[in-house]
């Protein structure tokens, strides 16, 4: 069978020296292979994979990678080959992530943020599993295939989008994918499933036969059941000691219900007091039905004399009415009269309309005649005006037309020049106030600038004084209570802590403020300690969140707007933590929690739990802490470190601190108060300075603004003048030099204005006769509409009596509906109150009914009672007083009664619990002891077809083997003679060649998948210590397992060139080359593909 080619773009012969007896060799095996898988293909009747398998893989910014895939994987053997850097273990590492690996199980980094390439924000991986056949995980939702997209972030968070086969989003929860996993029965973290380079490598390289068995049970999870069984014991250990306790209560409660019996029986005395109580009960509730009674006959007898009262209101009501009637009558004649006036008035009124509008119309054109008369006038009077001026001016022309206008002339140009040069000197100042005006400007807005700058200094150095002004309080108040460094509210906050947990609102008692429950060992490292813990000084620690909400409850009376004290939430344990093996130890310098002294054990791991103090250092000097610290490796377990004067030192950065004295911890109380004194009076010397600035800075802006205004008028003043020798200038230079006149073209246009003067005297005259004719039209037709109008006035006139006479009569037609109204309100006030006393009736009927209702349920007959409710009260309050009495000396009834059957019952419950658990201990017993020998047959027989088909393996090569499984000592011995038969006595694996010791481990790992169940199995360089003799021999056992096995995918990632393998519809290799300098993409092809290009 002819060898395939490699097609890919990069493509070169590979060079192979072998010797001749490896040809021989690799001929012969490359012979079986081909004849076997050929005769495979056409005779197998095992179907492909149809779960579980993977159909495609890509990733997309995955370790140093920017794209790879999507890889289409075959449904039995897959080769993934291509020289180291080529993304290989990628694809592995990638497969292992994307189903939910941990980043630890991959050997290529510990925290998943390691598989973003540099540079990007996240990276995405795109696994396709195969979903068919009747064992398909969802398939009407899914489909045939079933998509498992991930994304992980820069910061090492993942996500997952579960897709079907179409590419909808079914799930994004990851119990989802854990649930198709169990389905499939994949386990990305078991080896025998996914063996990476690193767990190949190490295996390969081990020695240790407890590795070797750790391997198998893991692989043949027997771990796993080993591990459920020992929980179930511990489990059935911790019932054990459950059951005890429970057996040593059951005599406690016992005890406890022969004293509660004892009680119970003890409470027959005050029954006597008991039964008279209750004949007072019946008598009060039918004392209370006969006052009841009593009061509902007087209403009733006034209702009665009320409704027959309301038919006085009615008459009235009725009168009233009528009289509304009459006067609404006389009203309607009036205004019908009225109306037959209006009715003349409107005929009339558009014949009136016609006749004003026609004076108007008449008007108009009297008025246009008149106007067009007038201005006929007026261009007769300007004609004669021109005339008379142009006469004139001929005159003078005649008179200066030999003089001359030299002089005139010369006085003009002196005159504007002597303009231009004031002009120029206004323009020269002008530019000189404006640049002094920029300047008053910026000195104006630099000194605003100053004023805000030394506000917000003067604001801060107020509210640092205000600060240290609480400070010194609370350190004057300190002098009798240190609690209260801690801020003024402390003692009121523990007080009422105390209180509550009295009150029992507390389920255990908070702890703080923390920094009140220290001491310092060496005083001068109080800053240093309080630097490192800051606000947790202040901060107290609850043991549930049930106590925090209390806690905060409490605080919130003191700070109702301010930040109030951190509350941490941590259960209470009495023991200190177990820090041995993280805790920071240095010979010369202290960690912070050993410089204190903590008495109680919560305090102290709290502060482990929230400032991790048993890992930081203090180290006085600030050179010497910079040179532990960053100069070499830090002390080991330590994270930091402070220094004396409260400076934060890490291994490459340095952070000086905020404050320079200690706040809390400070021994020497009257010290601290004498430097606030200084400081505050030091700070109050500084809000002075800054008060003169700024007293300084506002007269300087008032100054320079004062002096802008004033060059602002100047320069107004100054443009004004401007303007004015700007506009004389301009009127000097437009005088034209009088020219030579023709004074005969003057005396034709004065003829041609003679001429126009006789033309408007004619059209005057034709205007003033038209302006009379019109007039006198217009005077007529005024006159007949004045007279039409006064004809309609005098109708007007006899409507003026009738509108007097209808303004009286609505007078009385609103004065009767007053009244009206009036009788109708105090009726309607008449029926309210009649409808009160009966709704007064109906509640004091229904009370009667209730208290007679509730009569009859206290007492079913009704009793003749002489006494009132009031002294029947008495009575029974004194009565209740004494049984009170009686009930304090020997106990509440119903509390000893309710006691009682409680402790009956509880000790029924807790005894039936106990009968319980000993049948459940006893049937856990006898099913784990069935379970464990299960667990062991079944472990027997994987070890017993572990060795057979690994020394069946080992035959295949002429190698001798033998295993060796000491499960009480939990190793695995494996022994391998390479040779004829039993020629040789057996060796150690440690004895073999690296190629034999890498056969024997593909054989064991051979016969590890025999053993085991999983869709895929994925192996990493399996033959990197192999021979080309053991790499063609492993190559055809894994091929004829792979065979045998149809339904299971198997991918092997190998650097070689696996060009010799036969074509193969099982066999499908992708072939990765090395990425080029500033590739991001690699390109892949399957062989598959490559020769169907081929051809």
């Amino acid at each position: 069978m002819s060898k395939r080619k490699d097609h890919t773009p990069s493509a070169r012969p590979l060079k192979r020296t072998r010797t001749e007896a490896a040809e021989d060799t690799d001929e012969e095996s490359n012979d079986n292979i081909s004849q076997f898988m050929s005769e495979a293909s056409q005779n197998s009747p095992l179907s492909s994979g149809e779960v579980g398998i993977i159909e495609s893989i890509s990733l997309k910014n995955f370790m140093c990678h920017s794209l790879l895939g999507p890889f289409k994987f075959g449904s039995n053997v897959n080769f993934v080959v291509g020289n180291n850097g080529s993304g290989k273990s990628a694809v592995l590492t990638a497969l292992i992530v994307g189903l939910g690996g941990k980043a630890l199980a991959t050997n290529r980094g510990s925290s998943l943020k390691g598989f973003v390439k540099e540079g990007q924000s996240s990276a995405d991986v795109s696994i396709t599993l195969r979903n068919r056949g009747p064992d398909a995980f969802k398939p009407d939702v899914y489909g045939e295939a079933i998509i498992v997209d991930q994304r992980i972030s820069s910061d090492g968070v993942r996500s997952y989008k579960l897709k079907s086969k179409i590419g909808h989003v079914v799930s994004m929860k990851k119990e989802e994918l854990i649930s198709i996993l169990d389905h499939f029965n994949i386990q990305v973290d078991n080896p025998v499933s996914i063996l990476t380079q690193e767990m190949s490598k190490h295996f390969l390289q081990s020695k240790g036969e407890g590795d070797k068995y750790k391997f198998f049970m893991k692989a043949t999870q027997l771990e796993q059941m080993k591990e459920d069984y020992t929980y179930i014991m511990e489990t059935k250990t911790v019932t054990l000691q459950k059951v005890d306790k429970h057996d040593e209560s059951l005599e406690d409660l016992k005890r406890q219900c022969s004293e509660k019996e004892d009680r119970y029986n003890s409470l027959a005395s005050l029954d006597e007091m008991q039964n008279k109580l209750e004949e007072l009960k019946h008598q009060m509730a039918w004392a209370v039905v006969s006052e009841i009674e009593k009061q509902v006959q007087p209403i009733r007898d006034r209702i009665k004399a009320e409704e027959n009262s309301t038919v006085k209101f009615d008459q009235k009501v009725e009168e009233w009415k009528e009289k509304v009637v009459d006067a609404e009558k006389r009203y309607k004649e009036i205004y019908d009269q009225l109306e037959g006036i209006t009715e003349k008035v409107q005929t009339r009124r558009p014949q009136c309309t016609a006749l004003k509008e026609d004076a108007q119309a008449k008007n108009r054109a009297s008025k246009e005649a008149e106007a067009y008369y007038h201005r006929c006038r007026t261009n007769l009077k300007l004609l004669e005006k021109d005339n008379e001026q142009l006469t004139k001016r001929i005159e003078e022309l005649r008179h200066s037309i030999n003089q001359s206008s030299e002089a005139d002339r010369v006085e003009r140009f002196e005159r504007i020049k002597s303009l231009q040069e004031g002009l120029k000197e206004l323009k020269d100042q002008d530019a000189t106030v404006s640049q002094q005006m920029d300047q008053f400007q910026q000195a104006i807005t630099k000194y605003k600038e100053e004023l805000y700058k030394l506000r917000r200094e003067e604001q801060d150095v107020r509210n640092t004084t205000e600060s240290r002004k609480r400070q010194l309080s609370s350190l004057k108040a300190s002098r009798t209570d240190r609690v209260k460094r801690f801020g003024e509210h402390m003692p009121a906050i523990l007080s009422d802590i105390n209180e509550a947990y009295r009150q029992g609102r507390f389920v255990k008692k908070p702890v703080g403020p923390l920094g009140y429950c220290i001491r310092l060992k060496d005083p001068e490292l109080a800053l240093a300690v309080e630097s490192c813990l800051k606000g947790n000084m202040q901060a107290f620690c609850c043991d549930n969140y049930k106590d925090e909400k209390t806690l905060q409850s409490v605080m919130s009376r003191y700070y109702t707007h301010g930040k109030r004290p951190q509350i941490i939430v941590s259960e209470f344990t009495h023991e200190l933590y177990n820090i041995r093996d993280r805790a920071v130890n240095h010979p010369e310098f202290p960690s912070v929690l050993q410089a204190l002294e903590i008495d109680d054990p919560v305090v102290a791991n709290c502060l482990i739990d929230m400032r991790g103090i048993e890992t930081i250092l203090l180290i006085k000097d600030n050179s010497v802490a910079r040179r532990v610290m960053q100069c070499g490796n830090p002390p080991r377990n330590c994270r930091e470190a402070f220094t004396r004067d409260g400076d934060q030192v890490y291994s490459n950065r340095y952070y000086s601190a905020d404050y320079r004295r200690a706040q809390y911890l400070s021994g020497d109380v009257e010290a601290e108060i004498s430097h606030l004194e200084d400081e505050i009076e030091n700070r109050m010397a500084q809000v002075k300075m800054v008060q003169d600035q700024l007293r300084a800075l506002e007269d300087d802006i008032k100054q320079n603004e004062a002096l802008l205004r004033r060059k602002h008028d100047n320069r107004k003043q100054a443009q004004d003048k401007m303007r004015k020798i700007e506009l004389e200038i301009g009127d000097l230079q437009n005088i034209e030099e009088p020219q030579s006149v023709d004074i005969s073209t003057l005396e034709e246009e004065s003829q041609d204005i003679c001429i126009k003067i006789d033309a408007a005297k004619q059209d005057a005259e034709n205007a003033r006769k038209k302006m009379d004719e019109h007039r006198k039209v217009f005077e007529e037709a005024e006159h007949k509409y004045k007279e039409f109008k006064e004809q309609i006035n005098l109708i007007t006139e006899e409507a003026d009596p009738l509108k007097e006479e209808l303004s009286k009569t609505d007078c009385e037609v609103e004065k009767s509906k007053h009244h009206k109204r009036h009788y109708e309100e105090k009726r309607k006030s008449h029926l309210d109150g009649i409808k009160r006393l009966k709704a007064d009736l109906e509640a004091k009927e229904n009370e009667f009914q209730a208290s007679f209702k509730q009569a009859k349920e206290i007492c079913q007959e009704r009793l003749e009672v002489r006494r009132s409710a009031k002294s029947l009260d008495t009575e029974m309050n004194r009565l209740r007083d004494k049984i009170n009495t009686e009930q304090d000396q020997q106990g509440n009834r119903e509390e000893i009664v309710r006691q009682y059957h409680e402790a009956v019952q509880k000790y029924k419950e807790i005894a039936l619990q106990v009968k319980n658990l000993k049948k459940f201990i006893v049937l856990l017993g006898k099913i784990m002891q069935d379970r464990h020998k299960a667990y062991v047959k079944l472990r027997t027989y994987l070890s017993v077809r572990c060795k057979y088909y690994f020394d069946s393996l080992l035959l295949q090569r002429g190698y001798s083997g033998k295993m060796t499984f000491d499960h009480k000592n939990e190793t695995l011995a494996i022994a391998v003679q390479p040779g004829e038969g039993d020629k040789a006595a057996l060796n150690d694996m440690r004895s073999l060649s690296g190629g034999e010791r890498s056969f024997s481990t593909i054989c064991f790992i051979l016969s590890l998948w025999a053993i085991a169940e999983a869709p895929f199995r994925c192996l990493d360089e399996f033959d990197v210590y192999m021979d080309m003799v053991n790499r063609r021999i492993s190559m055809d056992m894994m091929l004829k397992v792979a065979d045998s096995q149809r339904y299971r995918q198997f991918i092997f990632l190998t650097p070689q060139s696996m060009s010799s393998l036969p074509v193969s519809s099982l066999i499908r290799i992708l072939r990765m080359h090395d990425p080029e300098r500033g590739q991001t993409v690699l390109p892949f092809q399957t062989r598959n593909q490559e020769e169907d290009e081929d051809q």
